[in-house]
């Protein structure tokens, strides 16, 4: 166990990171706080240092290990022998039940008196010091607390296991009551009130793990024993009407389940792996197909780009990105915006995810022979006016939607690159003339999710010059000093700092002067020119303006967009 005398502030000025001056004046604002924050929060409420910044520091000094956030979890069976209180009282979290002793990790390593409280509960070992960030450790311990409140249900669980024995499809076949219906209802929950997009159960050898997805990143919410794995897994089956003892090839299902009287639909994979089965539940938000395109996170002048695209009367328009980027619900927001009664729109996706009034929705069935480019071919033949490819993945595919794009059809459909001029790039390379594209092309948007700082904690920062002069040459031309936002972690976003997702995008428009490059099949370079002088702005861009509105931060930015 540490009892170094240790100077937080003394360390930061003697490693050059902070002024004499800055620790002065930190300490008086300390003062008038009357004491109630710590030097170390004042100093990243107040944009000195960031938080990572402060503790790796400290880490160095202490000679301790400094836990990056998301690179490890709390210990089950340690935090059993401490309260949750205890844990919330002292801002730490056990970690690892080691030979040497007990990993502890620790917001504030230099607080004696809460390390003395953890030892003396963890008496059989010595405690083992470590550094991690207060949002973490909020996290971790909001994990461990709702896992606490299963053990009921889990006892519950065992007990049908050994009346029923081995034989629990049989046993889990009831509707409702069950303990394991019970503990489906607890995960399914938790992701829903957490809005997550997906559900990940997990087996291993010596566990099964359930994380869920939220704005973007996975974060582990229970840990059971293994015994628990088969009859969860077979009662999501039995949900998914799949086939609960084929357990050698994948199988895809849905189903629907009620969460506080809001029914919400669920797509369903199972994949073999070496511990048995990986479970994923897509949960399908159908509020999503009621998103508007002024709410996605446009700035003004690439919606108005995207708009006039939508009102051609013909041609294609790309929507770009990786997958997870929102490509999708960037498709349906603008199916409904142009939907009316005077327009046939007819869709080809795999798989339809929502349901939406006034279009007809093709779901793509390979095995049957119901391709994408098979069932854009018979789409054709259905007079429609407007049609949405929902991945062009191959040239047969990009082909039969350029001719139609050409014989009088606006076409939306999707890519994966990794800007809006790279889009051009890969379908000349997938085997489509220049003159076809450059002919058919109306718009192109690339995008991306960013994650929004939460507001209930939201504090300014500072960033290091050099890390300034790196982003000034993609610096808005209106933005003279950019200000920077970063959340400090609370109970509203679950100590991450962050709170749902916005939008970054880059949007082409393909006029006279960019279409005749395209045909002369020109390098990426010159097309990147021609659209900036038309008014075109990178991706990196739109992320600076939204981190200057204190929507997202830098650190997201640079996450998904390159500079």
């Amino acid at each position: 166990m540490l009892q170094r005398k240790i100077r937080l502030g003394d360390t930061l000025v003697e490693s050059g990171l902070i002024t004499p001056e800055d620790l002065a004046r930190a300490l008086e604002i300390q003062k008038k706080d009357a004491g109630s924050r710590k030097l170390g929060q004042v100093l990243a409420d107040e944009g000195f240092l960031t938080e990572e910044v402060i503790l790796k520091t400290l880490a160095a000094q202490m000679k301790v290990s400094y836990l990056e956030p998301g690179t490890f979890e709390g210990e089950m069976k340690l935090a059993s022998r401490l309260r949750i209180d205890t844990l919330k009282r002292y801002n730490v979290v056990p970690v690892k039940d080691d030979e040497e002793g007990y990993l502890v990790a620790f917001v504030d390593p230099l607080d004696i008196g809460a390390q003395d409280a953890i030892q003396r509960v963890l008496s059989d070992k010595p405690l083992i010091i470590a550094i991690t960030a207060q949002s973490e450790v909020q996290r971790l311990v909001t994990r461990l607390e709702s896992q606490e409140g299963l053990k009921n249900t889990l006892q519950d669980i065992r007990r049908e296991l050994a009346m029923g024995g081995a034989d629990t499809a049989q046993q889990l076949g009831g509707e409702g009551e069950s303990a394991i219906m019970r503990l489906i209802e607890i995960i399914i929950s938790t992701a829903v009130a957490r809005k997550a997009s997906d559900i990940h159960i997990e087996p291993s050898e010596t566990d099964c793990k359930v994380r869920i997805r939220i704005d973007g990143f996975l974060t582990e919410v229970f840990v059971f024993e293994s015994d628990l794995y088969p009859p969860l897994s077979s009662r999501i089956k039995l949900l998914g009407e799949l086939d609960i003892g084929e357990r050698r090839k994948p199988q895809d299902g849905r189903f629907s389940f009620k969460v506080n009287n809001v029914e919400f639909d669920f797509r369903l994979s199972t994949l073999p792996i070496a511990d048995g089965e990986s479970v994923v539940m897509r949960i399908l938000d159908k509020s999503k197909t009621l998103v508007r395109l002024d709410q996605m996170g446009f700035t003004p002048a690439n919606l108005e780009v995207f708009r006039r695209a939508m009102r051609t009367p013909n041609g294609i328009v790309f929507v770009t990105g990786p997958t997870g980027s929102g490509k999708t619900t960037t498709l349906y927001a603008a199916l409904n915006e142009v939907k009316s009664v005077t327009h046939k729109i007819i869709t080809v996706e795999d798989p339809v995810e929502y349901r939406m009034t006034m279009l007809q929705q093709v779901q793509v069935h390979e095995r049957a022979g119901l391709t994408f480019a098979s069932a854009l071919r018979s789409i054709l033949r259905q007079d429609p006016d407007i049609i949405m490819v929902g991945e062009s993945r191959d040239k047969e595919t990009i082909s039969i939607a350029i001719q139609a794009a050409l014989t009088g059809h606006l076409v939306f459909t999707t890519l994966h690159t990794n800007d809006a001029i790279s889009a051009i790039t890969r379908v000349i390379d997938m085997g489509v003339e220049p003159f076809l594209v450059a002919s058919s092309v109306v718009a192109i948007q690339a995008q991306r999710l960013v994650r929004r700082v939460c507001t209930q904690c939201a504090k300014p920062v500072k960033y290091p010059q050099e890390l300034i002069k790196r982003i000034e040459p993609f610096m808005p031309k209106e933005i003279k000093e950019i200000s920077f936002t970063k959340g400090d972690g609370c109970k509203k976003c679950g100590g991450s700092g962050y709170l749902g997702r916005t939008m970054v995008s880059e949007v082409m428009e393909v006029n006279e002067e960019i279409a005749s490059l395209i045909v002369r099949n020109m390098p990426k370079s010159d097309l990147m020119e021609a659209a900036k002088r038309n008014g075109y702005e990178e991706m990196f861009t739109d992320g600076l303006r939204k981190v200057n509105i204190g929507e997202t931060t830098l650190e997201e930015v640079m996450r998904v967009a390159k500079t």
